[in-house]
């Protein structure tokens, strides 16, 4: 392997020998891995969550944990369309906690604050009409649906 250093970049360059080399010792981790270290936190094979992933970033722990599994397993198990709809108030749940904790969870509860002044801003924004009698123009809320949904996979 040879190295060059351009600037702030560094180049290496490797034949195909290394990159065997290296496809070997990736595949033998693989093989070294065990069942106690899942990839995500369900499991859809087993039907299990596993509280202990560190996707979940440790919120099934601490002062809402109880309310955050609540909803996550909620979503996951939904068969709703668009899916989670069914757990609106297990989420609404969780967000009060989360209100009564800002100390531990003041960022989530920022990123929600924000996310409904913008959703608030889209309702409230004045409609012009236009001149012509032939045109209707009409006046809808923020869909539901698509916000819920994407408000959900924000946390996900």
């Amino acid at each position: 392997m040879s190295t060059v250093v351009e600037g702030k970049d560094t180049v290496k360059f490797v034949d195909e020998e290394q990159i065997e080399k290296a496809a070997e010792v990736k595949e033998e981790g693989k093989e070294n891995t065990t069942e106690d270290e899942p990839s995500s936190a369900f499991n859809p094979e087993t039907g299990e969550i596993n509280w202990e992933c560190p996707c979940l970033g440790g919120m099934a722990q601490g002062p809402c944990g109880e309310e955050f599994k609540a909803a996550f397993s909620c979503f996951v198990f939904s068969e709703a369309e668009p899916k989670g709809l069914d757990c609106v108030e297990k989420f609404k749940g969780m967000q009060d906690c989360f209100r009564l904790h800002p100390d531990v969870y003041g960022d989530e509860i920022d990123d929600d604050d924000n996310e409904e002044e913008e959703d608030k801003k889209a309702v409230e924004e004045p409609v012009k009409e236009e001149e012509s009698k032939d045109q209707v123009v009409t006046v809808s809320s923020v869909n539901e649906e698509s916000s819920f949904s994407s408000w959900v996979s924000s946390w996900f």
